[in-house]
């Protein structure tokens, strides 16, 4: 067989990702399909599932991904269409070795790619360029493979409702004798924003006691009313405006393959992926005092004082679902997340980022609290941030940067931390800046005690910025009010 090079693009370091028909075509999904079944097979495994997201050129290259894993003599799980959480769920629960999603995950509706899983670990960084050689040198494996397909999503849905306290019974109607009775009738708002998750989503409302409104369920790769990538709030003004006329107690979007969250609460105001944190970090530690907690270094000093105050080990890490995956494997954390809506549950559930699961999390605390989610928001002690700030900058620049800073933030005695780029503190708070591992800028954020705190770190880091000869944007700039 011949060898293949792929477009040195589509090479991430969390997955493989491109343009479709231009840096990432149907025989790209092939050659991955060879060279991971050639992996698999150095390594004696050979049980795979695979399952697509709803983007239009999703079922094309899973067909061709298909082929070669059962011409390379797999045993091969077709799981149909879904989110990639119910594609990690069925490597557990088909007692598979691995797993590969289709999908363009919340980028526009062109892009497409691939995310890999292994049962025991992560796949990333070196495992994804390895696939890379295998493909160039030809180093593929021939067989007489199968192919089955298994429809999971009723047992994906049943295990998510195991831990929902106000799941129903499978017949769909509550048991009035045995049944729990919820305190309070919650009033839901769920926004799939076309994506993935949409079916699961209808199905699990179904299943919770409680009043729902469904926007944008039905899965359409062409996604005809936003962008599904909660983490924008232009993506979730449909999802506020339902939340403030409908008086719901909160609202829940998701991503295109439904393994980030978003939420907005009671007063359509949005609840950050770190803010969200603080609320199942408490929940976590009443019965797991002393246990590990992962955030990101884009999180807020709220979550990391909020978790010691509540009795965890709260952990910095490296900002990337698979780094925190592999950091939660070496810690054993109950529980991680992202800025970016990736929450992962170890304390019941598998460990990997599932947003369905994390959304019936957020109503159980919301079901038990005898406040609302707004309360909960506002009790918190308040900061003053910018968002994530994406500044341009060439490919082969962006570490180089980091770099630059690093040395002479070390001149100049600044404390900070370089856990992933560079988090400097100070009494007023702290500034980020970090260089992308999927895209061609430098992420900044700063978080301050008061607004004229956050000025002065806005000013300071783009004094910083500005040594390392780097073009500011208006965002970063603009004074806080």
């Amino acid at each position: 067989m011949t060898n293949h090079k792929f477009h040195d693009s589509i090479l991430r370091a969390y997955d493989i990702r491109g343009l479709y028909d231009k840096t990432l075509f149907d025989k790209d999904a092939f050659f991955v399909g060879k060279s991971f079944a050639s992996f698999l097979a150095k390594n004696n495994k050979k049980k795979i599932s695979i399952a697509c997201d709803g983007r239009v050129s999703s079922p094309a290259l899973k067909e061709q991904l298909i082929k070669a894993l059962v011409e390379s003599g797999l045993e091969v799980f077709d799981v149909g269409m879904g989110p990639t959480p119910m594609l990690y769920f069925s490597v557990f629960h088909l007692h598979c070795d691995a797993g590969i999603m289709v999908t363009g995950s919340h980028n526009p509706k062109d892009h497409n790619g691939f995310k890999m899983m292994l049962r025991d670990r992560p796949f990333f960084g070196d495992d994804i360029l390895g696939l890379a050689d295998l493909a160039k040198n030809a180093d593929f494996v021939e067989g007489e493979g199968t192919l089955e397909k298994c429809d999971i999503k009723d047992d994906y849905i049943e295990r998510i409702l195991a831990d929902c306290i106000l799941a129903k019974s499978e017949s769909h109607l509550l048991d009035e004798v045995d049944a729990v009775k919820p305190k309070k009738k919650l009033k839901i708002a769920w926004d799939a924003g076309n994506g993935a998750a949409g079916e699961i989503m209808t199905e699990l409302s179904k299943r919770i006691d409680a009043q729902h409104i469904l926007l944008f369920a039905d899965i359409d790769g062409d996604f005809p009313n936003h962008h599904p990538d909660p983490t924008v709030p232009k993506n979730l003004e449909d999802l506020i405006k339902v939340v403030l006329d409908e008086g719901c107690d909160l609202g829940i979007a998701f991503d295109g393959d439904g393994d980030r969250i978003g939420v907005v609460d009671n007063e359509g105001e949005i609840i950050w992926g770190d803010q969200l944190m603080v609320f199942y970090a408490r929940e976590i530690l009443k019965t797991k005092q002393g246990a590990t907690i992962i955030a990101d270094v884009k999180a807020s000093n709220v979550l990391f004082d909020e978790i010691t105050k509540a009795g965890g080990k709260a952990v910095m890490w490296k900002t990337g679902h698979s780094l925190v995956k592999a950091k939660m494997k070496e810690t054993k954390a109950v529980l991680a997340g992202e800025m970016s809506g990736h929450i992962f549950f170890a304390d019941k559930y598998y460990g990997f980022d599932d947003a369905l699961y994390a959304a019936i999390r957020i109503i159980n605390i919301v079901e038990e609290s005898t406040h609302s989610l707004s309360y909960l928001r506002k009790s918190l002690p308040q900061t003053f941030s910018t968002p994530e700030i994406r500044i341009e900058c060439l490919e082969e620049r962006k570490f180089q940067i980091v770099e630059e800073l690093k040395n002479y933030l070390q001149k100049t005695g600044v404390k900070f931390e370089d856990t992933d780029g560079i988090r400097a503190n100070s009494k007023e708070g702290w500034w980020l800046i970090r260089a992308s591992n999927t895209q061609s800028v430098l992420v900044a954020r700063c978080e301050g005690k008061s607004p004229e705190d956050l000025e002065k770190l806005q000013n300071d880091l783009c004094e910083k910025l500005k040594f390392c000869q780097v073009e500011i944007p208006e965002e970063l700039k603009q004074r806080s009010k």
